[in-house]
């Protein structure tokens, strides 16, 4: 078959002489989708909405920042040599591995300043944040990046892919594997798995389901990062790969280790705040 259309703009409008990029609109959804959803679970839990949207006010700049200061550490090579470019958030080249690690920092002295369980307040947070990174993922997609080995345009239909998808992974003169695709449909269907079973009852504990999210993405990382061509690589190692590996046995252990010698003490994840009034 034929395929006409070229690549899709980056660009969405221009509004004043500036350019509105696909990219951060495609974030700025997720992000807003993300919010009315773990507010909603906030209220079942017993913790104030309002907690969600002075959280999110706090670890979403630290979030974008430590993820572009990741990214940007890791391409120091590149960097040190267009230093005016770091800034350039909106071309893409955030790390989310980056972004996890200062929001998760965010997210701990929020909820100790306020009196909220860190561990609950990550199980609200952990299913959404996994649908919003299976959303973002669409933004590499209009930016053409976050892409696979070469492969052909045989493969790629013979995937079923819409046109417009095959046509965007013609890439540099070559068809590219669609691993941002790959990586988008296992996040979402993590969070379609955790959104099932996290109100099924006396099967989580708090913190488990924080976990289990953390077990999921890195497992699923771990194999998408090994297709691509653009890994931030330390040493000669995809650096993702390793940290996806550190992360899969560690929230596995953590989640073993709490079973064992805190069971009696850790209280369900539908007993929510228990700090708050009932």
């Amino acid at each position: 078959m034929n395929l006409t259309l070229g690549a899709l703009n980056p660009i969405a409008f221009n509004l004043g002489g500036i350019q509105v990029h696909w990219y951060g609109i495609i974030i700025a959804s997720a992000v807003v989708l993300a919010t009315i959803l773990a507010v909603q679970e906030a209220k079942r839990r017993r913790i104030d909405p309002d907690s969600i949207y002075d959280l999110i006010l706090w670890a979403l700049p630290v979030a974008i920042i430590t993820a572009r200061m990741y990214y940007v550490i890791f391409e120091w090579g590149y960097y040190q040599n267009h230093v005016d470019e770091i800034v350039r958030v909106w071309d893409g080249g955030i790390a989310i591995y980056g972004s996890l690690i200062g929001a998760g920092i965010v997210v701990y002295l929020f909820c100790r300043a306020n009196w909220i369980p860190v561990w609950l307040m990550l199980d609200i947070i952990a299913p959404v944040l996994i649908m919003a990174q299976g959303i973002g993922r669409w933004g590499n997609f209009m930016n053409q990046e976050a892409f696979g080995r070469i492969t052909s345009l045989a493969f790629l239909q013979s995937l079923h892919l819409p046109h417009f998808i095959i046509q965007q992974m013609l890439i540099d003169g070559a068809y590219r594997q669609p691993t941002f695709l790959y990586e988008s449909l296992w996040d979402i269907l993590g969070f379609i798995v955790l959104m099932s079973l996290r109100h099924k009852k006396h099967l989580f504990k708090q913190g488990e389901v924080f976990l289990s999210y953390v077990i999921w993405y890195a497992f699923g990382r771990f194999f998408v990062e090994g297709m691509r061509t653009d890994s931030l690589m330390l040493l000669g190692i995809r650096v993702s790969q390793w940290l996806s590996v550190i992360l899969f046995i560690g929230a596995i252990g953590i989640l073993v280790f709490r079973r064992k010698s805190m069971r009696e003490r850790l209280p369900d994840y539908l007993e929510g705040n228990q700090l708050s009034p009932k």
